[in-house]
C-alpha cells in the first residue's frame, strides 16, 4: 500500500493463505483490513491450495473473488430483457435484513444487525452492506433510521436505510421507485411489532431525504426454523422427486397448510442433497406493491438462483443470505477486550450470579462497532 500509493493506485485484493487450525488469525485479518485498511481479501486454508485436484475448490475461491472486486457473477436473463414482473418496470430496490445474537450465556456481547441493498438495476445482484451492534438480544434493527443533533448542522438524520438508499442512487443515477423488504430471523410472535417499527423507520429514512418521497414497500419475513417438510404425493415417480428423493426445486405450496387468512407460502427453491429438505417460509407482513402471490413466489424463486457463492440456487433469497453472511462478518470487529468477556461468560456464569447480570444488560451502553471503510461498503466484502 505504501509502495501503490505515492503513485496514485490502490491495492485491489490480498489473499492470505492461512494455516489449517488458525484461531483468531481469520477474524483478526477481516476486521484489520476491513476496517482499518480498506481492503477486501480472500483467504483461503492451506490444506486446500495444496490440493491435487483443486479445479472445483479454485473455481468457488474466484466466484468470492469476482463479487469482492465488483463484479458479477450470475444475472437472470429475465433481468436484462426487463422481464420481472414489478422489478423492471422501474427503479427497485431489495434489502435483506437479520440480527444475530450471541450465544446462550455469552450474557455481555451486543446482538449484531447487517441491513444489505441492492446496488444495481435492472439485474439486481450486487449488494452493499452494512452492519451495527445493538443491545444484548435485541430483535428489532435500532439503526434502521436514527436523528441526533450535532454542534454544528444541527439535527442530522443517519442510519443504514438511508445510506443504502443514497447508495442505490450514487450507483444507479436513480431513486428507488418501489422497496422490497426481505427480513430473516423474526419468530412469529415478534411479526407486528418488527413490522411496527421497521416499517416506520424505511418510512422516516425515505422522507429524510425528500419531504414527499414515499415509495411503495412490500416487507417479506423469511423463515428457516420451523417443522414442516414437504414430501412427493408419489415417492416412486421420477418427474415428482430429486436423485436424492427431496420434492424438486421451485416447489412451492400456498394453501391448506398455510395461514387462512394473511399471505404466506412456503418455497422450497433449493435441490436437497442430503436429508430432507427444509422449505423456506416467506410471511407477506405489509405490500403496498399489490404483488399477486405467483408474481412475489416466482420473483423470491428466481432470486434464488443469482446466489453469487455458489452456481446453484439457494434456501434461502439472497439478500437475506447476505445480511445474515454480513452480521456474522461483524462479531469478529468487536473490539478484542469484549469478545474476552464473552468467550468467559460462555464458560457458564458464576453460581447464583446469572439473572443479576441478564437483568443489567439491558443498561449497557453498547459498544459500536468500528466503522467499515467506504470502499469496503460497496462491494461484497462479507462473501
Amino acid at each position: 500500500m505504501n509502495i501503490l500509493g505515492p503513485q496514485g493506485r490502490e491495492l485491489d485484493l490480498l489473499i492470505v493463505i492461512l494455516p489449517d487450525n488458525n484461531g483468531s488469525l481469520y477474524g483478526d485479518v477481516k476486521r484489520i483490513c476491513e476496517t482499518n485498511l480498506g481492503l477486501v481479501s480472500q483467504c483461503c486454508l492451506t490444506k486446500h491450495v495444496f490440493k491435487v485436484n483443486k479445479q472445483q475448490y479454485l473455481a468457488n475461491v474466484a466466484l468470492k473473488i469476482n463479487v469482492k472486486v465488483g463484479g458479477r457473477n450470475t444475472v437472470l436473463v429475465d433481468a436484462l430483457a426487463r422481464r420481472i414482473p414489478l422489478v423492471s418496470d422501474i427503479a427497485t430496490i431489495i434489502f435483506g435484513a437479520d440480527v444475530t445474537h450471541p450465544h446462550p450465556g455469552e450474557d455481555s456481547s451486543p446482538s449484531i444487525a447487517a441491513v444489505v441493498a441492492s446496488q444495481d438495476w435492472p439485474e439486481v445482484t450486487k449488494y452493499a452492506g452494512l452492519v451495527s451492534a445493538q443491545a444484548h438480544r435485541q430483535e428489532l434493527i435500532q439503526d434502521l433510521f436514527k436523528v441526533w443533533q450535532d454542534p454544528e448542522r444541527g439535527t442530522v438524520s443517519g442510519g443504514m436505510i438511508r445510506e443504502l438508499l443514497i447508495s442505490f442512487w450514487r450507483a444507479t443515477g436513480q431513486k428507488p421507485k418501489r422497496i422490497i423488504f426481505y427480513r430473516d430471523g423474526v419468530s412469529e410472535g415478534q411479526f407486528y411489532q418488527v413490522l411496527l417499527y421497521e416499517l416506520d423507520a424505511i418510512r422516516k429514512a425515505c422522507a429524510s431525504l425528500e419531504s414527499d418521497y414515499q415509495p411503495p414497500v412490500t416487507f417479506v419475513v423469511v423463515q428457516k426454523r420451523h417443522h414442516t417438510r414437504l414430501f412427493a404425493n408419489n415417492h416412486n415417480d421420477n418427474r415428482a422427486v430429486d436423485k436424492s428423493g427431496n420434492i424438486l426445486p421451485g416447489t412451492v405450496v400456498d394453501s391448506k397448510i398455510c395461514h387462512p387468512t394473511e399471505f404466506d407460502f412456503y418455497l422450497c427453491s433449493h435441490a436437497g442433497i442430503q436429508g430432507t429438505s427444509r422449505p423456506a417460509h416467506y410471511h407477506v407482513l405489509w405490500d403496498e406493491n399489490n404483488f399477486t402471490a405467483d408474481g412475489l413466489q416466482t420473483l423470491t424463486n428466481n432470486l434464488c438462483y443469482t446466489y453469487a457463492r455458489c452456481t446453484r440456487s439457494v434456501s434461502i433469497v439472497p439478500p437475506a443470505y447476505y445480511a445474515h453472511l454480513a452480521a456474522f462478518r461483524a462479531r469478529f470487529y468487536m473490539e478484542p477486550d469484549t469478545s474476552d468477556s464473552g468467550s468467559m461468560a460462555s464458560r457458564g456464569p458464576p453460581p447464583g450470579g446469572r439473572n443479576t447480570k441478564a437483568a443489567g444488560v439491558g443498561n449497557v451502553a453498547v459498544r459500536p462497532l468500528p466503522a467499515l471503510k467506504e470502499n469496503v461498503k460497496r462491494v461484497m466484502f462479507y462473501c
